[in-house]
């Protein structure tokens, strides 16, 4: 806990002068009220048992000191209230902005591996649900516990001042209230945290059920489904009630040991007043400082459930915070100069993990600048892998891969992919604009070049029919478009990047015929003279390369054009055949 302490710490640095003004000025806020048992104290001995008063004078007194408590509640706390409400609130959310900004920016760092391995619902609990659960330690365990403690060695200390042994009978219940709070809050730990993963994989189950929720429609899987979520959230249950009853374990005897300190207050203090040794009104003014004393107490149990909450969410923070980059610039990687777009494998092999069997053995060939080349072959062969190799999106696990004679570890991965243009069977827009989904291949464009860009992807023409133009949110994903809509504007951004190199991957093979002649033509237009590699099922929109690669099993077992390879009557020959029935 201690090391998850000190790396969150690192968050609330920049902030430790806010923090401490605000402890101050809650201190201050607390200090107030515990005047109150005091006053009392003074009314009942000085004022009221005062023998040398006459009854106007006692009332004078009496006016005086209320009306002087008076002013210092309705003139000077309001303000102090309202400042150390609004500096906890504001400091305890900056940090958070600052710790969801830190783990974006690592999200946007870690590889495709790390994705594909992790539920998109488990990564949005961390980021939401875990790092507003830290919100507790900074408000709680940063100043809070503070303000309670403060406010504990205030009361103790004008209690001493009116009796030591009376006091001492107060404190009598403090180590055991400490021994339970370090027992039971010990385990409450662990129950958190698995309480804290059992509603993440709730969200993560609703967050890919309400993506696919028309396979789920389409299939009639509804009861299925709502038996299958009724099992994740039924484990969800199980784990909150384990946490439940520990919790409330804990309280029972805490607050069973709070509430019978009062008892021996009251007996001791009532047999010192009928012994005569103790005034009428030290008795009640130490009554009232119970409450003021172990009120604190109370709220320290709460706040141990909290932090306890708190802890094993920052743990979950951290745990994702710390997830290690499989892809990394190299401290001496150089910037890629633009590229002619001349790229080697040089005996390249690749497992996705390290258990695997490779899906890449021992892959060579040579790709001279502006040639197209189609790579083909069956399901799982690995043409897609080759092509998600040259972003670096993985890194090989043998063998090299260069650009222009750059390996590409060699250079700096944002100059690499700022020279690459993918177009990729499933077109992913987010939930925005037209306009700023194409913006995405060139962010400072004008609209000139954002329309140039659409007219050039056959896109511009429905665009325009659109209810508000480029101005039209698409939805999720682009679900308010067609599957040919979002093609063309995916390849719209595709030509307002302009990069020297193409990767078409399944970019057509999912469209009605209507939409692929379309889209063919802008694909055409967009590889021209630029070095291009297409990924294609669909053997007839690639007679056109200047090479073909035919991928099988992982290994490059054919190389030429059409033509050649249909001469050859090899893999090829014998696909184009199958696809020609």
């Amino acid at each position: 806990m201690g090391e998850s302490i000190k790396r969150y710490m690192k968050f609330v640095k920049p902030y430790n002068w806010q923090i401490f003004l605000t402890v101050l000025i809650g201190i201050v806020k607390f200090a107030i009220p515990l005047f109150i048992p005091y006053l009392i104290k003074i009314v009942i001995d000085d004022i009221i048992g005062a023998e040398a008063l006459s009854d106007p004078e006692k009332t004078k007194q009496l006016f005086l000191w209320l009306g002087g408590t008076a002013l210092l509640f309705f003139l000077i706390r309001p303000p102090i209230e309202y400042y150390r409400q609004y500096f906890a609130q504001y400091v305890s959310n900056k940090i958070l902005y600052d710790i969801r900004e830190s783990l974006y920016g690592h999200l946007q760092k870690l590889g495709l591996r790390y994705y594909s391995n992790t539920r998109a619902g488990e990564v949005i609990s961390r980021v939401i649900n875990d790092v507003e659960q830290t919100k507790n330690f900074v408000m709680i365990g940063l100043m809070n516990v503070w303000l309670d403690l403060a406010t504990i060695i205030i009361a103790v200390t004008i209690m001493l001042m009116m009796d030591v042994p009376l006091t001492l009978v107060t404190l009598l219940a403090f180590p055991f209230y400490a021994y339970s709070v370090k027992h039971f809050f010990g385990r409450l730990r662990e129950l958190t945290r698995k309480r804290s993963q059992a509603l993440a994989d709730v969200q993560s189950y609703l967050h890919e059920r309400i993506a696919g929720i028309s396979v789920i429609k389409s299939f009639a899987l509804e009861e299925k489904e709502q038996e299958r979520f009724d099992e994740t959230n039924g484990n969800f249950l199980k784990r909150a009630l384990d946490h439940t009853k520990w919790n409330a374990k804990a309280f029972a005897v805490v607050n069973t040991i709070t509430d019978v300190a009062p008892l021996l207050v009251i007996a001791y203090a009532g047999y010192q007043v009928i012994n005569g040794s103790l005034s009428v009104g030290v008795m009640v003014a130490f009554i009232a400082y119970i409450d003021q004393l172990y009120n604190p107490l109370r709220r320290l149990v709460n706040a141990s459930t909290s932090l306890t909450q708190s802890f094993a969410s920052m743990d979950r923070v951290l745990e994702l915070m710390e997830e290690p980059y499989d892809i990394n610039d190299k401290e001496d990687a150089k910037t890629l100069p633009i590229i002619d777009g001349k790229i080697e494998f040089d005996n390249v092999s690749f497992k996705y993990d390290e258990e695997d069997n490779n899906v890449l053995n021992h892959v060579n060939f040579t790709v001279k600048p502006g040639e197209t080349v189609a790579l083909v072959g069956m399901s799982g062969g690995g043409k897609s892998t080759i092509v998600s190799l040259i972003p670096r999106f993985y890194d090989v696990t043998e063998g090299s891969i260069r650009i222009d004679g750059h390996d590409l570890r060699d250079v700096r991965l944002k100059s690499l992919r700022d020279q690459i243009g993918l177009v990729l069977q499933d077109s992913i827009l987010f939930s925005d604009s037209v306009k700023s989904n194409i913006l995405m291949g060139k962010p400072d464009a004008t609209d000139e070049e954002v329309f140039a860009a659409a007219k050039a992807a056959n896109a511009h023409e429905f665009i325009e029919l659109l209810p508000e133009g480029y101005e039209t949110t698409v939805g999720e994903r682009g679900v308010k478009l067609s599957g040919g809509q979002k093609q063309r504007i995916s390849i719209a951004r595709v030509f307002l990047k302009n990069p020297p190199l193409l990767i078409l991957d399944e970019a057509t093979s999912a469209l009605d015929l209507e939409s692929e002649a379309l889209i063919q033509d802008s694909l055409e237009r967009l590889a021209n003279d630029r070095t291009t590699f297409i990924v294609a099922h669909r053997l007839s929109t690639i007679t056109h390369a200047d090479n073909i690669f035919v991928i099988d099993h992982g290994q490059l077992k054919e190389v030429g054009t059409h033509d050649e390879l249909m001469k050859k009557q090899g893999i090829y020959y014998n696909l184009f055949q199958v696809q020609s029935i």
